[in-house]
């Protein structure tokens, strides 16, 4: 900008008038070298700086990033030349853009130094969106174990909502006390095996006051992370296998710190076997339910397993089909059931009997349990339940408790009816197990010896119905993959099933209920977990095998299959239908035996068993 100005200290009139021509004449020449299309807009630009100025505004432009990709990258220039740039008279235009391009240039203040994050305990907490905000354990040293595990890198920060920002200095880096809400987070996540990730920002303010630091960021992606769960769970069972408990203890400090970054049913599931991992790395292993409130407790969580899925229910049903067949026609039946607990299967058998055309058959039931840590007769308890039902739909009921610590205790003497009347018409038997059989692989020659029971009393039928899978492996690393699979889709099921309640079911009583019964059957699943994996010897006693195996066994123990009929597989099949969440349970038939799985995985096996012919 040109300024006018006039000497204040003049001498007289004629060298006044003098010295006001020679200024007039000056200012005629000056303006005559102004722009004149500048001029027009309020710029006065000599012609001559044109060329200069031209330059600084190529570089003002360069240096805002208004040319493309930079503008959006660094869209907190304008907020930042809005606020805080000093404008000087926008008619002197080179003074300003250069004014502009000083303060562009100039170097960014210091960023101040990230405080020590602070350490949490080990059962971290799970963020919105499968992220969690938590500290990083201690590393492995890598040069001690080939199992050390680093921080995941993610891109996931890149992709965050610049809108989320409250403020950004020039390099667009983010500390956790620099934001002015309390949380927030941006995660992005794509299905069928697409990435997913999550950004979760600093802590509220109220726990950065509480911390008197800022908690630093923390990004995981969580795909990334179920991965290296899975990795650090399988190279933590191979450790043990190996009996490297260095690298072990090392691998299973790290499985809380990747767990809490999953959800729903993958989380609670590595939170069991971690546990379980952790019992055997440092030899804690659980003790047998020895006391009144641990058998209490464990009738519990059996009560709610049978209410929250279809397993138990589509076990007593199918088994309960198959005895119904065998009993056709006969007057007087006979049933030897191996482990009655609460005697919940029996009420349906009773009142199918109760319809039977001609009347209901003479119904004896042998019920056989441990014993009660206080000595009371529990199972007496529950004969007389059943007496009372069988008493009003009027079928003729007697009923025998047996207490025995393991089925091996049994005799085929125990088993047979007391002063039973030749001229009668015989008894016919029927011994059924659920769940049972497997516990006997832990006792060396225990299962053969009840089979040899078994086959003692001349059944008409054995119903079998034990789990899916092969938890008996010599090989602790295949017996812990194969449990690992398995019990991820039954956790995987119990979330299908509790997230698939009816509207009419949807009552805050109905929604607790159906709450606790979920957690509760967690708890049923994760002690046989823990027993899979922490115990040996003769304390494992979840020893499950598959169908195939146990075809096996009872092969040679003088046994052949009876076929379970098409009828059995429909009404199993209209029982799932009745099931809340049934959509995932599939009921298939396999060798004239018939499982129940989640999807495509089997998870439990009915079969039917009598005598070969000598």
């Amino acid at each position: 900008m040109k300024r006018e100005y006039q000497d204040a200290g003049g001498s007289g009139g004629g060298d006044m008038g003098s010295s006001k021509d020679k200024m007039m004449a000056a200012a005629g020449e000056q303006e005559e070298d102004v722009d004149e299309l500048l001029a027009a807009l309020g710029y006065k630009v000599r012609s001559s700086d044109m060329a200069d100025v031209a330059q600084k505004l190529e570089q003002l432009e360069m240096a805002m990033g208004m040319g493309g990709a930079g503008a959006a990258a660094d869209d907190g220039f304008a907020s930042h030349l809005a606020t805080d740039t000093v404008l000087y008279n926008p008619s002197d235009l080179s003074s300003w853009v250069e004014s502009m391009l000083s303060e562009l240039n100039a170097p960014p203040p210091p960023l101040p130094p990230a405080p020590p994050a602070p350490r949490l305990a080990s059962t971290s907490s799970t963020g919105t969106g499968g992220a969690a905000l938590f500290d990083l354990p201690p590393a492995v040293d890598s040069s001690s174990s080939t199992y050390a595990l680093k921080p995941i890198p993610s891109p996931a920060a890149a992709s965050a909502d610049p809108s989320t920002d409250s403020a950004r200095d020039p390099k667009r880096m983010r500390t956790g006390g620099g934001s002015t809400s309390s949380s927030s987070s941006s995660s992005s996540s794509l299905d069928g095996g697409r990435t997913r990730s999550s950004v979760v920002e600093a802590a509220p303010p109220a726990a950065q006051e509480a911390n008197g630091h800022a908690v630093p960021v923390v990004v995981v992606d969580t795909q990334e992370a179920g991965i290296r769960l899975v990795h650090a769970l399988l190279a933590c069972a191979e450790a043990v296998q190996q009996e490297n408990f260095t690298a072990a203890e090392a691998l299973v400090k790290q499985i809380p710190m990747l767990a809490s970054s999953q959800g729903g049913a993958m989380r609670k599931v590595a939170a069991y076997f971690g546990e379980a991992l952790a019992r055997r790395v440092y030899r804690f292993r659980p003790a047998p339910d020895s006391s009144l409130l641990d058998a209490a407790f464990a009738d519990l969580l059996h009560a709610h397993f049978y209410e929250s899925c279809p397993y138990l229910k589509f076990a007593h049903f199918t088994a309960n089909q198959a005895i119904l067949e065998a009993f056709a026609g006969c007057r007087r039946v006979h049933v030897v059931d191996f482990g009655i607990k609460q005697g919940m299967q029996w009420p349906a058998l009773l009142q199918a009997l109760a319809l039977r055309p001609g009347g209901p058959p003479s119904f004896r039931l042998t019920g056989v349990g441990p014993p009660q840590p206080d000595e009371t007769d529990a199972l007496q308890q529950v004969g007389w339940k059943l007496a009372q039902f069988a008493h009003t739909i009027r079928v003729d009921f007697q009923y025998r408790g047996l207490v025995a610590a393991t089925l091996a205790d049994l005799e085929p003497f125990m088993l047979q009816p007391d002063g039973e009347d030749t001229d009668d018409e015989p008894e016919v038997i029927a011994v059924n197990s659920v769940f049972e059989l497997h516990r006997l692989l832990a006792q060396p020659g225990a299962l053969e010896k009840v089979l040899g029971t078994v086959r003692a009393v001349r059944p008409r039928i054995v119903t079998v119905v034990e789990q899916e899978a092969n938890h008996n492996s010599g090989s602790f690393l295949d017996r812990f993959t194969e449990s690992l699979h398995y019990y991820s889709t039954m956790f995987d099921s119990l979330e299908g099933a509790g997230s698939g309640q009816s509207a009419a079911d949807a009552s805050p009583a109905a929604a607790a209920g159906g709450g606790t019964d979920q957690v509760m059957s967690e708890v049923y699943l994760g002690r046989q977990i823990c027993n899979v994996v922490a115990c040996e010897g003769a304390e494992r006693t979840e020893r499950h095998e598959n169908l195939g195996q146990w075809r096996t066994r009872l092969g040679r123990a003088g046994f052949e299959p009876v076929h379970l009929g098409s009828n059995a597989y429909k009404q199993a099949s209209t029982l799932l239908a009745l099931f809340a969440g049934g959509d995932g349970y599939r009921v298939e038939q396999k060798d004239g035996c018939l499982t129940l799985g989640w999807h495509t995985r089997p998870l439990i096996a009915t079969s039917a068993w009598r005598s070969a012919a000598p």
